[in-house]
Parts: structure tokens; sequence; C-alpha cells
């Protein structure tokens, strides 16, 4: 049986939402101008940290609660994995070299609504493989957001999402997904990025106007296995192999898919500049 949504948005709810999706989007800015060589994890964590605190929005990963009882919160802003490091790396003193890879996942809070978002980055020249890992995984993105448009339901989108990282040698991880946002970071319904017999039997949901999720595709290069690292948080593919991360919050509305962490439109740019601030 599928999914009942009870937390469709209005059009005004989901315009609500954009201030956060662009200051996340802002974030991850930073976060692409700053990743270079030499550079900490840490002192991308706290550029970010600085950038919300200007804006007055509340980050969402700080503190956040471990899912294990009596495991310590999280305890940056950003989640930054390197390499084979898949979700939710620890930021801190961790210098980034050539040839690194580094996923960072952030969200904030604006006047009481959430924006979530994703990338990876390669750290100067990396590896061939590696940088297809990123396009494909980038570019599953890219095809969910463009079969919301096309499709009805949320199982039709994750079938060709996996066919198509499976076509291209890849594999995605199972054991994390994405999920509802909206006045908290996760709502229902779960976003897998696969289909599963759960997904068919009473986990799949429509995609109609009002849902707002974030899809987060994840995809290992060399299994689609995950295991944890003792820090209680930072998961790592199971060979050691490289992972990659990109993620947006995603409308459906009457007048299609609106990508709530998108770049600012012209419309944004022009009032921003009017109010003497950057838009990103």
């Amino acid at each position: 049986m599928p999914t009942k949504l009870r937390n469709l948005r209005s059009s005004r709810e989901i315009d609500a939402m954009r201030p956060a999706g662009l200051a996340v989007y802002q974030a991850l800015q930073i976060a692409r101008q700053m990743a270079q060589p030499g550079v900490t994890t840490g002192q991308i964590d706290d550029a970010i940290a600085e950038h919300f605190r200007r804006l007055g929005a509340e980050p969402l990963f700080l503190n956040y609660p471990n899912s294990s009882a009596g495991k310590p919160v999280f305890p940056g802003v950003t989640c930054t994995s390197v390499n084979e490091e898949v979700v939710h790396g620890i930021p801190g003193p961790r210098v980034l070299r050539a040839g690194d890879v580094l996923s960072i996942d952030t969200g904030c809070r604006i006047k009481g609504w959430c924006g979530d978002s994703a990338v990876t980055l390669p750290i100067g020249q990396i590896e061939p493989i590696v940088a297809r890992l990123l396009d494909v995984t980038r570019g599953v993105l890219e095809l969910a957001i463009q079969l919301m448009a096309e499709k009805q339901w949320w199982s039709e989108v994750a079938s060709e999402m996996a066919t198509y990282v499976r076509d291209q040698g890849f594999y995605v991880v199972e054991n994390f997904v994405g999920h509802g946002i909206g006045r908290d970071m996760h709502e229902e319904p779960q976003v897998p990025n696969f289909v599963s017999p759960q997904l068919r039997r009473n986990g799949d949901f429509r995609l109609e106007p009002g849902l707002v999720i974030a899809v987060e595709p994840m995809v290992n290069l060399g299994t689609k296995r995950v295991v944890p690292r003792p820090d209680h948080w930072t998961q790592a593919t199971g060979d050691g192999q490289a992972s990659a991360h990109f993620e947006h919050t995603i409308a459906v509305t009457d007048d299609g898919i609106r990508v709530m962490t998108a770049p600012p439109t012209k419309e944004e740019q022009a009032a921003a500049l009017g109010q003497g601030i950057a838009a990103g």
C-alpha cells in the first residue's frame, strides 16, 4: 500500500523554503572555493558556520542526536567525508591533499523552514575512474530531477536511478536514503535511490504537488557495503574505495519541479543586489 503523505506543502510554504535552500547553496559554494590542497575540513566547516551566523540561519547538523543511545551528538555544521568515507564524516584537522575527493553535506533552517544539499568535490587532479564516479553520481541526481517531472510514483524514479548507476559499473549505497523535508530536516517519506520489496509494498509515494523531498544518491566505486568508523558517526565503504554523494532539496509544484537548493535566479540576484547582499 502506498504511503499517504500528510505534509504536502502549499505554494506559499514552498516559497518560504527558498531562503534556506539558497543559504545552503551559498554554503556549498564556499566549500567549493576553499576545497584545495592544504585546507582542513575544519576550516571549511568554520567558514560555513560563519556564513550561517551572518544570515541568522540555524545549522541543522550541529548537535544532531546520534541514532544510538548514549553516543555523541554530531559536532559540526557540515558532514565532511573524504575519499572512502561515504557520509557523516566529522570536520576537524584533516588536511585535504591533491587526489582526494571531499563529500560535503550541510543544511540550515531559516524562519522555520529547512534546506539540505550535498556535493562531492575533487581536490586538485583526481584519478579518471574517480572523476567518472563523481560524474555518474551527479548525473543520477540530475536524472532523478528530470524523471520527477515525468513519472507518477517515486518507485519509477528510483528504479531508473539504480539502473543508471548499475549500467555505469558502480554501486548505489542502500544503507542511507533521502527524506522528506520542511519544518524539520527529516520528515516522511523515506526516499531511497533504489527499489526494494519494502518500497513496493508500503513505502512508495505519489509525485504530487506539495511534495518536498531531499534526494541524495550516494554511489560507491567498488561495493555497496558500508561500515561504521569508531567515531560513532563516519560511515565508509567496505572495501576502502572512493564514494560520492550529491543532494538537492526538490519540490513538486503545480508549475513543475523546483530545485530549492539551486543557484539564484536572475530575479533573486537582482533583489539581493537591491538589498545590498550577495546572492551567491
